[in-house]
C-alpha cells in the first residue's frame, strides 16, 4: 500500500527503515499533474528498485512568471492514485516552507550551460531547479534518480551537478513518451485551445525534419508558432515555441 508523506523527517525515517532492509530505492521528482511521461519513469523505477519514493511538488523557485506558477495544475489525489497504480511505495508531498527554510537564501548556479535554451529565456529557472533536484537527492538519498529526456537539458544539467558534487545518486534518462500524433506529453498540454492543440503536432514535426535549424525555425514561424529558439546541441535538435498562452519545448536526436 502506497504511503503518502509530507513531513521531511518522517520521509527520513521511512527510508532509513528501507536501508536497514538491504532495499535499493528509486526516486521519481515531479511537480505533480502525472500524465503518462511520468508514470512511464515510476514503472522504470519499479523494475530496477526494491521501493519507488515519488516526489509531487510544484517548485516556486523555478518560476520567473509568477501566472505559470499560479496556472499550474495541482492534482494531488488523483496523483496519488496514479503513482500507487504505477508502482510508488511512498509519495512525498512536503510544503514550500519546509524545502526553503532558508528562503532560498541559499542555492546551486551553474555558470555556463543554464544560461543557454531554456536559461536564455527563464531567467534563474535552473537556479530553482538544480537546488531543489539536490535538496530532494540530499533528503532521499536514493540509489537512482529517473528523469526523462523531453527535458533534455534539464536532464544533462542535473547529471552534471550530481557529478560535480559526487552525489552517489545515479540518473537515469528515459525516453520522451509522446501522443499519437508526436506531441511530447506536458502537464501543461491540458491548456491549449482545441485550435491549438491541432496545431501543436507541428513542432514535433518540424523538429524530426532534415532541414537545418534556421529553416525550422522559419518552417515553426509560418505555421504560426512564436520561435523562443531552435538549436542543435551535440547529437539534439531542441526548440521552444509558443502558442497561444502557452510555451512548448522539445528536442529531436539526430
Amino acid at each position: 500500500m502506497t504511503e503518502l508523506i509530507h513531513d521531511i523527517d518522517k520521509l527520513r525515517g521511512r527510508v532509513t527503515e528501507y536501508r536497514r532492509g538491504g532495499r535499493s530505492i528509486g526516486l521519481v521528482p515531479t511537480m505533480g499533474a502525472l500524465h503518462e511521461g511520468h508514470l512511464s519513469l515510476i514503472r522504470h523505477a519499479r523494475n530496477e528498485n526494491d521501493r519507488v519514493v515519488v516526489t509531487i511538488f510544484v517548485n516556486p523557485t523555478q518560476y520567473d512568471d509568477p501566472s505559470d506558477l499560479k496556472r499550474y495544475p495541482r492534482t494531488l489525489a488523483a496523483d496519488f492514485e496514479k503513482a500507487e497504480e504505477s508502482g510508488a511505495d511512498l509519495v512525498f508531498h512536503p510544503e514550500a516552507e519546509a524545502i526553503y527554510a532558508d528562503d532560498y537564501r541559499f542555492k546551486v548556479i551553474e555558470t555556463d550551460f543554464s544560461r543557454e535554451l531554456e536559461g536564455a529565456h527563464r531567467d534563474g529557472h535552473f537556479d530553482g531547479v538544480l537546488t531543489v533536484v539536490l535538496k530532494l537527492l540530499n533528503i532521499i538519498q536514493a540509489d537512482r534518480a529517473y528523469f526523462g529526456e523531453k527535458d533534455w537539458q534539464q536532464l544533462r544539467l542535473v547529471r552534471d551537478m550530481a557529478a560535480a558534487f559526487f552525489h552517489p545518486t545515479e540518473i537515469i534518462s528515459c525516453p520522451t513518451i509522446r501522443e499519437a500524433d508526436g506531441l511530447a506529453l506536458s502537464s501543461r498540454n491540458v491548456h491549449l485551445t482545441p485550435d491549438e492543440r491541432t496545431l501543436a503536432p507541428e513542432f514535433h514535426r518540424v523538429l524530426s525534419s532534415r532541414s537545418t535549424a534556421r529553416e525550422m525555425e522559419q518552417q515553426l514561424v509560418d505555421a504560426g508558432f512564436a520561435v523562443d529558439y531552435v538549436e542543435q546541441c551535440g547529437d539534439r535538435i531542441l526548440g521552444a515555441v509558443r502558442i497561444g498562452k502557452l510555451r512548448l519545448i522539445d528536442n529531436v536526436q539526430l
